[in-house]
């Protein structure tokens, strides 16, 4: 599992990619609160993430890399809405794990075939498992 400075870390770019269209709804802050209780980081430190920049960690492995990008695609449907603006981001991030290029076009595609745009964890790792053979 990931390091203290490692989750905060990933908290602290799903709050950048949530402010991507400028606003943060109740239920992306909410969705952020989850993930941050998951990783057991407290209310208030997840709540002085919004307003202090952390140092940015790059996750080791590829699972890892994978659970955030599937993490970040779960944020960004989570108020049924997406802007252009948020699709390029979440792209460009999937772009600096080192994802599959394809992979990260596949999950984008195939979200809008799912009840509120959720790709099934198994769906997500079989798109990735597919362009790493």
């Amino acid at each position: 599992m990931s390091t203290y400075l490692e989750k905060l870390g990933i908290l602290s770019q799903m709050i950048s990619f949530a402010k991507a269209d400028k606003e943060i709804k109740d239920s992306e802050y909410d969705f952020l609160l989850g993930v941050a209780k998951q990783l057991e980081v407290d209310k208030e430190t997840f709540d002085s993430l919004f307003h202090k920049k952390v140092e940015k960690v790059l996750l080791k492995s590829e699972a890892e890399r994978i659970l955030q990008f599937h993490r970040l695609v779960l944020l960004m449907n989570v108020d049924q809405e997406q802007h252009l603006v948020e699709i390029e981001q979440l792209h460009n991030i999937g772009l600096g794990f080192g994802l599959p290029q394809a992979a990260i076009e596949q999950v984008l595609t195939v979200m809008h075939n799912y009840p509120d745009k959720v790709v099934p964890p198994a769906v997500l790792i079989n798109i990735f498992k597919a362009y790493n053979n």
